[in-house]
């Protein structure tokens, strides 16, 4: 019986865990830029996993699955530090400008901070799971909650707008 439920079971959570730690922590470690805050949400979003790992009905979507809860721990975060601070990195901007040019000053990576600031917060995020975390665009629809092409579009128009304030 090929498509019985039984073979639609998702693989042991111990098995999940090894094959996705690593880039979950090098994903929330990256969002957070504070080796304390990412242990915490890394935590965190393991044991949300592991709450609602029973519940999965789409074994083939666990990675995004798994982007979306570490990414909303994260937007939460980020929400409460953005009332004292700023929420984006020079170092995540100066990443991001080299991929448009090879010398970045430090004029060009403040300007680059504030249109990214100023981006929508789905273009924002889109653009921060493809350039940072290498997400493909299914998984980041899937985490952002939209069409495969709507994910695209957001990358595409977030990269337009930053090239445009280059």
């Amino acid at each position: 019986m090929p498509n019985s439920p039984i073979d639609r079971l998702p693989p042991p959570f111990d098995e999940v865990i090894r094959r996705h730690e690593r880039e979950i922590m090098r994903f929330i470690l990256r969002t957070t830029h504070d080796r304390e805050d990412a242990l915490d949400l890394f935590q965190e979003t393991w044991l949300r996993a592991y709450r609602a790992y029973p519940k999965l009905y789409d074994p083939d979507g666990i990675r995004p699955w798994l982007y979306r809860i570490a990414t909303n721990l994260c937007l939460n975060r980020a929400r409460d530090r953005a009332r004292r601070k700023g929420t984006i990195y020079d170092s995540d901007l100066a990443e991001l400008a080299s991929n448009a040019a090879t010398d970045n000053t430090h004029e060009e990576v403040l300007q680059l901070k504030a249109t990214v600031q100023r981006l929508p917060r789905k273009q924002r995020e889109a653009v921060m799971m493809r350039k940072f975390a290498g997400l493909e665009y299914e998984e980041i629809a899937a985490v952002l909650g939209c069409s495969r092409e709507a994910a695209r579009a957001d990358v595409y128009q977030a990269m337009k707008k930053i090239r445009l304030a280059e």
